[in-house]
């Protein structure tokens, strides 16, 4: 009877101690849920903030809060001729700069009449690294640069394992991606900080957010982008300069026209260069980190919280499929 009393005894004490685990686990259940909730909301409300509401006010003044020239690098195509199109309609003189004079002749004569603005050019290939940089600057000596865009990028043809790639496709995605932000910033920072206004963007990739393989170099130097303009942020911010690290998703522009593959058509997540920078422009001044659209923010979202094995799992099949796609386009 003895050994019974004390079975009951020690069953009750595990029992009262299970159940102290119990209310721990729960509190610990629950207060992980009022986090992830929590966090919900606050992304929801700031997708509504960011996308939404400025749609439902004037337009900015870009004129007067930043200045009245914009810069806007790699602009004969894609997302910087859309960017900079999207700026000269809301009255900002733009000085466009790229390789290709002709190019950049047709479009800033566009530009121009469209949108009755000031235009100007400077033909620049940036891959050639430290030598154009002079002409650079001393074309905008004295310009009242209010927006810098740092829209030039280069990708290669088609996701590629890295060991494959010539080193000067390597020595290109560096001086493009890379450098050309530095010395463009380091060219016009100077002037916003005497003038204490000014803004700079600086055009990262969805593909920063994770490790990307057979994308590797382009990925990297993204994400080099993005750390550097929240890093300068930090640095100027206080000194009342805007810096804002834009990071888009699959745009449709001729980087994503990789023969007959699924991105060369038209989806709803997908959209054009236009629709884009129509987007993008509206969270300048608002938002120092963002993808831009509301769409591609969602997506953004899902990519924060996935496991990184399952990005890396998802882009291997994706590249794999964008280079065979490529491939097959190039021998046909």
């Amino acid at each position: 009877m003895a050994a019974v009393d004390s079975f009951n005894l020690l069953y009750r004490e595990i029992g009262r101690s299970c159940n102290c685990y119990m209310e721990a686990l729960a509190l610990v259940g629950a207060w992980y849920m009022a986090r992830k909730c929590f966090t919900l909301v606050c992304n929801s409300y700031s997708l509504i903030r960011l996308h939404f509401i400025p749609k439902l006010v004037s337009r900015a003044d870009f004129v007067k809060r930043y200045g009245r020239w914009a810069i806007v690098t790699g602009s004969t195509a894609g997302i910087g001729q859309a960017y900079a199109e999207e700026l000269a309609s809301h009255g900002l003189n733009i000085i466009l700069i790229s390789r290709s004079k002709e190019k950049l002749e047709t479009v800033t004569k566009e530009i121009a009449e469209t949108y009755n603005v000031e235009t100007a050019i400077i033909v620049a290939d940036f891959s050639k690294g430290r030598e154009v940089y002079s002409s650079i600057k001393e074309a905008l000596r004295d310009k009242d640069i209010g927006i810098l865009v740092n829209s030039v990028g280069v990708f290669c043809a088609y996701p590629e394992y890295f060991t494959r790639l010539s080193e000067d496709k390597l020595w290109e995605i560096v001086n493009v991606n890379i450098a050309a932000a530095n010395m463009m910033v380091h060219i016009v920072l100077p002037g916003m900080v005497e003038r204490k206004r000014g803004a700079i963007v600086n055009v990262s990739s969805g593909s920063c957010c994770k490790p990307t393989p057979q994308m590797a170099a382009y990925s990297a130097s993204k994400a080099y982008l993005d750390h550097f303009s929240r890093a300068l942020h930090y640095e100027y911010a206080s000194k009342g300069i805007f810096i804002q690290s834009l990071i888009p998703f699959f745009i449709s522009t001729n980087m994503t026209q990789l023969g007959d593959h699924v991105l060369s058509r038209k989806l709803f997540c997908v959209p054009s260069a236009k629709v884009y920078a129509h987007h993008a422009v509206s969270t300048l001044g608002i938002s120092r980190r963002t993808t831009g659209y509301w769409l591609h923010s969602i997506q953004f979202l899902l990519v924060q919280y996935m496991p990184e094995w399952f990005w890396v799992w998802g882009m291997q099949i994706l590249n794999n499929s964008l280079r065979r796609g490529a491939l097959s386009h190039r021998i046909h």
